[in-house]
Parts: structure tokens; sequence; C-alpha cells
């Protein structure tokens, strides 16, 4: 038996399918780990295909490649240095699990099968893997490891039995994506899990963007009380080496202890690396975006910027005759604070020219939401041509309260390759633009100092398709109306629960149906980064043509 083990936390950022990317990015933490005198490097979840995988695991071509890659890392630990425990698809007796596999001395030296397997929210990992049986401990270098694949340290089962067979130490491998709170929900499943056991428990999370998915890294060890006594970075890739000694039968770990951050950092942080690896990891140049003077388009475009840096970061004024001077001057401000790329294309000749091509059928008929919608559209076509011709993806810059409530506009505003603020409530719109105003992020591109005018936050939020209009004209005020999305969505409440809390009952009846409304406008809408508990798109998944709302 061993009283020492110097483990490394891999926090890296793998790539979905890019398997020779993703077998360098793991040498490479091994290099760096090697230096640091690591005896055994501790991977994320599935970070050989990169996760979540998806349905690349029903191809068979794949798991050969991710099999093959498996058997070259091996083969690397024949040098003498430290040994992987990395996670990869692997079949097994014809069933295909979700693994966690040891690599030492030239070969794959143990596995172990993820048991409790996701099927809700962004999960659904039952579709694709097989369960395994619960797992005994893996002994290395004379200590027994616990292994738990990320779902595994959320039920007792798994980590009682490991600790019955005589684990020391639980390992957990996961690829745990970012939600707002969700660093204490981790912290809280982590510590009742110790306290079951009396067993520490080291947590190594992923990091990166993967579609509409951000992590955010933020691993972690507790000791055998349950206490913090490492912690990485959020938001950065680390390879970090721990000691850990055990002395008097208990095991103690040394390492470092980093800061958590706030709520609004968190959030734009999440907005930012899951915009940098969306456009970074689908190859574009760059982001296109209307930058009409209010609030949303001016964070979207500070997000850009810190992502991908001022120069990647092109933004289109597209005026209309209820243009206000102010919004002008604003989204002038917002991009020389930003020093971002502007230009003006005014969109009062396309405007004439849908006037004159519908006439014959709008002869007889007031303007209506109609015309609104003409204009957004034609905004939203000619960032698609800028788009097409020079080849930066459009960004859109729609929020939460808006695609809820359908405030939005079909191949107008809502056009883009990605939505940035897609699942941010407005009244979070405003606190992360105050907080980014006075502070700067760490790992950002863009300019230090305040990214928009203060004007641009304090305004009253307008989408300026008719004269004096205003977002409340036609929504609640949006701190009443985030609140009721807030119950409706995230806690699926009903009608009754949100009254008893205060709110006014044919208001809640009006969001509830703008809600439902509103479905078939965002199965049509661009991924973007989840921020919440419950996101639209997988996570939110209800029937375009429903009848149980139409009568309420």
């Amino acid at each position: 038996m061993s009283d020492s083990l110097s483990l490394a936390f891999a926090q890296i950022n793998p790539v979905v399918g890019d398997i020779a990317g993703n077998v360098a990015r793991i040498r490479a933490a091994r290099a760096l780990a090697a230096q640091q005198g690591a005896q055994l490097v501790v991977f994320p979840e599935l970070v050989v295909s990169g996760y979540p995988p998806e349905d690349l695991v029903l191809k068979a071509a794949f798991l050969d490649a991710v099999e093959q890659a498996v058997e070259e890392l091996a083969a690397d630990t024949a040098d003498g240095g430290p040994a992987l425990l990395v996670g990869a698809p692997w079949r097994v007796a014809g069933k295909l699990h979700n693994a966690a596999l040891i690599l030492d001395h030239g070969r794959v030296a143990a596995s172990r099968l993820k048991h409790h397997l996701p099927n809700y929210g962004v999960f659904d990992e039952a579709r694709v893997f097989a369960p395994g049986p619960v797992p005994g401990p893996v002994q290395f270098r004379g200590v027994r490891l616990g292994v738990l694949v990320c779902e595994d340290m959320w039920y007792s089962d798994v980590a009682e039995t490991l600790a019955e067979c005589g684990a020391e130490i639980l390992v957990v491998p996961n690829g745990s994506p970012f939600e707002m709170d969700k660093v204490g929900v981790r912290l809280e499943r982590a510590r009742n899990r110790v306290a079951e056991t009396k067993l520490p428990l080291v947590y190594v999370n992923q990091l990166g963007g993967q579609d509409e998915l951000v992590f955010d890294g933020a691993s972690f060890a507790l000791d055998a009380q349950g206490q913090v006594a490492v912690r990485l970075k959020s938001w950065a890739e680390q390879v970090v080496t721990t000691q850990w000694r055990k002395e008097n039968g208990r095991w103690t770990v040394e390492g470092p202890v980093e800061p958590l951050t706030c709520r609004d950092e968190d959030l734009y942080q999440a907005m930012v690396l899951g915009l940098r690896d969306y456009v970074g990891k689908n190859g574009f140049p760059g982001v296109v975006l209307g930058l009409s003077g209010g609030i949303d388009s001016a964070l979207a475009a500070a997000v850009a910027a810190d992502a991908l840096g001022a120069d990647k970061v092109w933004c289109v004024m597209m005026p209309s005759p209820y243009t206000s001077r102010e919004s002008l001057d604003d989204a002038a401000g917002v991009a020389q604070l930003l020093g971002c790329r502007l230009d003006n294309v005014n969109i009062g000749p396309a405007m004439a020219a849908f006037d004159q091509m519908l006439a014959p059928f709008f002869v007889g008929t007031n303007a209506d939401i109609t015309e609104e919608n003409l204009q957004s559209r034609s905004r939203g076509l000619t960032l698609m041509a800028l788009s097409n011709k020079f080849g930066p993806m459009v960004l859109s810059t729609g929020n939460k309260s808006e695609m809820s409530t359908g405030y939005a506009t079909l191949y107008g505003d809502m056009c883009g390759g990605y939505a940035v603020l897609k699942d941010v409530y407005k009244t979070a719109v405003f606190s992360v633009c105050w907080w980014r105003n006075a502070n700067f992020p760490a790992g950002a591109l863009g300019p230090q100092g305040p990214v928009m005018p203060e004007r641009v936050i304090t305004k009253p939020p307008s989408a300026e398709l008719k004269p004096d209009q205003k977002d409340q004209d036609t929504l609640p005020p949006y701190d009443i109306l985030d609140g009721i999305l807030a119950g409706l969505i995230e806690g699926e409440q009903s009608v009754e629960a949100l009254v008893a809390q205060g709110y006014d009952e044919a208001m809640v009846r009006r969001v509830w149906r703008m809600l439902d409304r509103a479905e078939y406008k965002r199965r049509q809408a661009p991924p973007g980064v989840k921020i919440t508990s419950r996101s639209f798109g997988k996570e939110r998944r209800y029937p375009i043509t429903n009848g149980f709302t139409r009568s309420v």
C-alpha cells in the first residue's frame, strides 16, 4: 500500500469528433503534468471523443477510431511517465458504454463503465449507451481508487459500493454543463458522497463550448470532512498536480484553492466561451451583427469582442425612418468603445421596394405588424447577404424574454447562426451590462473599461419599428415578465401558484398564451448558450400544435 500520490487535474477543452486533436490535447496535458511530477492525470468524461458525442457513437468507424486512439495513448504510457485516466465510448461484449479507462505501463490497465445514464434535460445517454455494473475500486500504484463517471456521483449507490469494497479516494471524471448556480449543486452532491463514505473526492470537469452547452471547468477536491481542499479556476484550461498524503489512515491533499466567480461574471463568461468555441471550432472567420443602439445588440457585440477580438466583430447599423438620432449615436458609441468596425446600411430603399411590390395586394388595408416585420426582415436579409459574401457568421441578438413571448421576427432579427443571449432574460441583460462596464473579464480579448455608453443601459428598450415605440407597449414590465416566465419555464408552475406569489392572474394567463403560441418560432431559432436550468431546445420540448392553453 502507498501513502502518497501525485494526481493531476487536466481541465481541458476537447472538440467533439476531433479524435486526433483530442489525442494531441491529452498528450500536451500529460507532458505538462509530467513536468509537475504527476503519477496519474485525470481527464474529463469522454475526453477522447469529446462530450457529448451524441449520435456519432452510432457509427462503427467513429468507435474504431476512438479505440485506436486509446491504444495509441496507452502505448505512450510505456515511457514510465504519468498514467492516464481518460473517458471514451467503449465496446464491451457487444454493448457500447461510457467508460473511464486507466492507461498505464503501455496498456489499458483497467476500465470502469458508467452505471447511471442521465436521460433528462440536455442529456439522452440512454439512447446510445448501455449501463455498466456498479464498479469496484481500481488498484493504482498501491492506492485503491473509486472511479465514478459523472452522473454516478449524483446517486449514493455507486460511491457506497466503492467504499464498502475498500476504495480510498473517489475520482469523478465529468462532463457537467454550466448553468446558473450549478457550482453549488455539484458541491452539494459531492459533499453528500463524502459524508456517506468518509472518503475524499476528486472532481475533474470539462471546459469549453459545444453547440448550446458550455462547460465551466471549476474542478475541485474535497477532503474527508467535505471541505474544499482544491479548486481550479472557472472558465480557464488548467493542468494542476495535487499532492496526496496518507497520515493516520486518512488521506489529505494539497493544491490551489481558486476563488469563486460571481453570478454576473459566470453568466458573461459562459456567453464568451460559448460563442468563442462555436465560432472557432466551426471555422468562422468572425461575426457580423446588427447594432441598433439598444442594450441587447450592445451586449452581444461586447461578448463577441471579448470572445473573438474586436477585429473579428463587424457591426452594422441599419436605420429606418423610425430610427432615432439617439440610437445612431449610441450605436456609434458602442462601436467606438469596443474598437469594432461599424458600417451604416439604410434600409429605407428596401422598405420602399417592398411597399411598391406589395401595394396591389395591400390596397385598402392599414399599416400594421406586417410592415414592422418587413423592416426587421430587411435587416436580416442585409446581414445574411454580408455573411454570404464575406464569410462572418451572423450573430443574433435576441434575449430569452423576447424568445419566450414571440417578441421577435422570424427571418428578421431571429436570423443568425448563433444567438448568444438566447437563454438570458432581459433583467439579467441589464445586470450583466452594468457588471461588464465596471469589470474586465479574465481572458477577454476586448477592451478594458466600459463597453457601452450608460444611456444604452438606462433608456427604455424599443424595437423602433414605428413612431415612439417602446417594448412595454406590447410586453409587461420586464421585472414582472421575467418573474412570470421563470415560474412557467424553469419552475413549470401553474397559474394559481404564480397568482399566489402576487402576480396578476390576467397577466399570467396572457404571458402563458404568448409563451405557448411562440413555440413554432423557437423551433426555427438559431442555437444559443445554455444559461438557465431550462433552456429552449433539447431541454424544453413542447408541441407546436397544442390545444391545452388555447382556452386559458
